[in-house]
């Protein structure tokens, strides 16, 4: 194995503008999707021409960014969503403190892989009738979820920042090449 391909495909970031936001003001705007029926009309959705993902935006002020491939795009969303309701005065101005809650990244190992082998030999858990991944749980380096596939594909879940993806790379390169 030599070449990995790596990527970003969803990022979940939250931020808060620490104040109540309008509900019955935020409809009026069409980049608002609001459904009194959607988790008991709590939530609204904020989606602009452009973007990548969407902002779910709930009353308390608490926003969470979902559906970008980078952070810096999903802390770019959760601002965008921010200034929209500070120029219909449903918010005044604040500086957001954005954290990252889950990165999702694709891998691409290039190579079969012979999980019967590999869930033994680490414990993940591998059930081929029921799912034809290999789920393995780590902690070290950082506490992820990664679903491994007899292609050589993973998707890596939990992951709190771009810098945690090359050294969980790392590690399930050498458990791959040592549990073949």
């Amino acid at each position: 194995m030599v070449k990995i391909k790596i990527s970003i495909v969803n990022v979940v970031m939250t931020a808060s503008i620490g104040q109540e936001v309008d509900f019955c003001e935020l409809r009026k705007y069409k980049e608002i999707f609001h459904d009194s029926d959607v988790y008991g009309g709590r939530v609204a959705y904020f989606k602009k021409p452009g973007m990548e993902g969407k902002v779910s935006i709930f009353l308390s002020g608490k926003m969470i960014s979902a559906g970008t491939k980078s952070e810096a795009q999903a802390f770019k969303e959760l601002r965008l969503a921010m200034i929209f309701l500070v120029e219909r005065n449903l918010a005044k101005t604040v500086e957001l403190q954005p954290k990252t809650q889950n990165l999702v990244v694709l891998a691409d190992f290039e190579a079969s892989l012979n999980l019967e082998k590999f869930s033994e030999n680490l414990n993940a858990i591998y059930e081929p009738e029921q799912f034809p991944g290999a789920i393995l749980r780590i902690t070290k380096p950082f506490k992820t979820s990664i679903l491994v596939f007899a292609s050589g594909k993973v998707v890596i879940t939990g992951l709190k920042s771009s810098g945690q993806i090359k050294p969980t790379i790392q590690l399930l390169k050498q458990l791959i090449e040592s549990n073949q």
